[in-house]
């Protein structure tokens, strides 16, 4: 048995852009036969097969490790806001001593096409992710996806993309790679979590008056700019709800 603690790849995406088609394509045509993996799904949207994440009374998220599995996918709700999960994710990482391998968004690029305010709620997807899978093409203008494409050279972003093409992803290796992509350093060991979870004491916190209220709205320069909140707590970038944008079922 391996010494070496189990890895887990997290997959960010809206609710039908094709997650679980790549989910199961990755381990079909990416890892040995002999791993043993496991799918996490949340509560809301799981399938039969997947092992099952909720949220504990305690506002955390619960799931067991199962004890054979050393490499695992663990797909966040596609109906929530994805920064706040991401945040809970670290903090489950932690509980479990299970190592991060890779994040993966899965794009769902008709979606984001027919509704261009979604174009925020991917940038905060991709800020975190080290790979970027363009999915459900069909009907998508090629001017659109080129658009989408040239985006990431120009804003500098290091993640990788990589087409789906009918759920089937072209080299699983270079999905599966665990050669860090993303921008965000959230996830880096040494990263220290204390600033991420800002939360202040009314009795001791002074602020500067003089300073005004827009002291509040600027990003320390080693905050994460999606996971920095206000002194209200809230957040200082707001994603658009994904649900407002989610077919009817």
């Amino acid at each position: 048995m391996s010494d070496e603690p189990p890895i887990v790849y997290l997959v960010l995406g809206a609710v039908g852009s094709g997650r679980r088609d790549v989910v199961q394509d990755l381990i079909a045509g990416g890892l040995d036969e002999n791993d043993r993996s496991v799918v996490f799904g949340a509560e809301s949207e799981a399938t039969a097969t997947e092992t099952v994440w909720r949220w504990d009374d305690d506002g955390e998220m619960a799931a067991a490790w199962p004890a054979d599995a050393g490499v695992g996918f663990f797909i966040l709700d596609g109906r929530a806001n994805p920064v706040d999960q991401i945040e809970a994710f670290k903090a489950w990482l932690q509980r479990t001593g299970v190592e991060l391998a890779r994040v993966i968004c899965v794009v769902h690029c008709r979606m984001l096409e027919q509704h261009p305010p979604l174009l925020h709620w991917y940038d905060a997807c991709i800020h975190f992710s080290d790979i970027a899978l363009l999915n459900r093409r069909e009907d998508v203008a090629n001017k659109w996806l080129s658009e989408y494409m040239a985006r990431f050279a120009k804003r500098h972003i290091p993640c990788l993309v990589d087409m789906v093409k009918k759920g089937r992803i072209k080299n699983p290796a270079l999905v599966l790679d665990l050669q860090t992509r993303r921008l965000s350093h959230w996830f880096d060991a040494e990263a220290d979590a204390d600033w991420k979870s800002f939360v202040t004491d009314a009795e001791t916190l002074i602020i500067d008056e003089a300073e005004g209220d827009d002291a509040e709205d600027e990003v320390d320069g080693d905050e994460d700019e999606y996971l920095a909140r206000h002194l209200s707590g809230a957040r200082k970038k707001v994603l658009p709800n994904i649900e407002d944008y989610l077919p009817t079922l």
